[in-house]
C-alpha cells in the first residue's frame, strides 16, 4: 500500500517538514537541553508561571525603587492580571517613579491607523486601565513613561524613544501560533528580509497573520468564540532590533485553550526553542541571546496521538 504523504499548506509560514518532524519528536525530558548556555530553558508547573513572571517584574521594580535607578521594561499584552501587580506595588509602597514601561504591541485598522487609547479591546486601553491607573498616584510614574503605541504620531518614534532610554532592561515575551514575538509576524509583507537585515527592523505597522487572527479570536475580550471578524487586520509592533537591544529577556510558554490540555503552542514552543533561527520563526532569535525561558508542564508534554480527544 502506498504511503500517504503531503506537503504542508502553502499558507503555513514555516513549512520545513524535516525540522517540524524533528521538533515534534522532542520529549518532555529533553526540552530543557540547548547548546547555548545563555539560553536557559526551565520546565515548571502550570500554576507557577504567572507567579514567576510577576515575581520577576515586582523584584525589578523594588530594586529600582530601593536604588533610585531607572528601569525600562517592554511589557506584553496587558491582560487584567496586571491589577495584581499594582496591588502589590501599592501594598509594599514601591516607588515606580523611575519606571519606563513600553507596550509591546497594539492593534491597527485596515489602513494602518493605530487603535486609540479609548478603544476598549486595545492593549493601550488595558495597559492603562489595569496597570497604570491601578497604581496609587503617589507611586505612579508620569503618564509619558507608560509608552503606548496609541501615543505615537509616527510609528518610527517608538524605537527611537526606547533607544533614547538606553534600550529595555528587560523584555517579557511569549510566542504566538506563528512563532511571532509581539506582532513580528513571519508572513507579514512589511517584514520580509534576509535574517541580518531583518534583525535591524525597528517598530512597524504590520499585517497580521490569519493564524494570529484565529488565535486572538479565542481571547475573552473578543468573546472567545472564534469570531474572526472581531480582530483587527493589522497591528503596531516592536521590531527585532528592540528585542535584541534589550539587556535581558524573559520568555514564557504556557498558553492553553480554556485551561484544558489543548494547546496550539506545544509545537510552536519546540520550533522556536529548538528549530532554526530564522525570520520564518521570529521568536527563534531568542536562541542567540541571553534569555530565561519558562515552559509549563502542559506546553512541554510529549506530542502524541490521543484518540480519546479525537477531533
Amino acid at each position: 500500500m502506498k504511503k500517504f504523504e503531503f506537503e504542508p499548506a502553502k499558507f503555513i509560514p514555516f513549512r520545513d517538514k524535516v525540522v517540524i518532524t524533528k521538533c515534534r519528536a522532542i520529549k518532555r525530558e529533553d526540552i530543557e537541553k540547548h547548546p547555548n548556555p545563555d539560553f536557559k530553558i526551565k520546565v515548571i508547573k502550570d500554576d507557577e508561571l504567572v507567579f514567576i513572571w510577576f515575581g520577576d517584574l515586582i523584584a525589578r521594580l523594588k530594586n529600582a525603587s530601593d536604588t533610585n535607578q531607572k528601569i525600562v521594561m517592554i511589557l506584553p499584552n496587558p491582560w487584567p492580571g496586571y491589577r495584581h501587580v499594582a496591588k502589590i506595588i501599592n501594598r509594599c509602597k514601591i516607588n515606580c517613579k523611575n519606571l519606563w514601561a513600553f507596550a509591546m504591541d497594539e492593534y491597527a485598522d485596515h489602513n494602518g491607523n493605530i487603535a486609540p487609547e479609548d478603544w476598549e479591546f486595545g492593549f493601550s486601553h488595558a495597559m492603562l486601565k489595569y496597570f497604570y491607573y491601578e497604581i496609587d498616584e503617589a507611586l505612579r510614574p508620569a503618564r509619558k513613561q507608560f509608552v503606548c503605541f496609541s501615543d505615537l504620531k509616527d510609528i518610527n518614534d517608538y524605537s527611537k524613544m526606547l533607544a533614547d532610554q538606553g534600550g529595555a532592561d528587560i523584555c517579557y515575551s511569549g510566542p504566538g501560533w506563528t512563532g511571532h514575538l509581539a506582532f513580528i509576524e513571519p508572513d507579514a509583507p512589511e517584514l520580509q528580509a534576509p535574517l541580518e537585515e531583518w534583525k535591524k527592523f525597528g517598530a512597524k505597522i504590520v499585517t497580521l497573520s490569519p493564524f494570529t487572527i484565529a488565535q486572538n479570536s479565542l481571547h475573552g475580550c473578543f468573546g472567545f468564540s472564534g469570531d474572526l471578524s472581531a480582530v483587527p487586520p493589522k497591528a503596531a509592533t516592536i521590531g527585532p532590533a528592540d528585542v535584541i537591544a534589550a539587556k535581558e529577556r524573559f520568555d514564557m510558554h504556557g498558553i492553553t485553550v480554556g485551561g484544558s490540555k489543548n494547546s496550539w503552542q506545544r509545537l510552536t514552543t519546540r520550533l522556536v526553542l529548538h528549530g532554526p533561527v530564522t525570520p520564518r520563526l521570529p521568536q527563534s532569535i531568542l536562541q542567540t541571546l541571553r534569555t530565561d525561558v519558562y515552559v509549563t508542564e502542559t506546553s512541554a508534554m510529549n506530542i502524541e496521538t490521543n484518540w480519546d480527544i479525537g477531533y
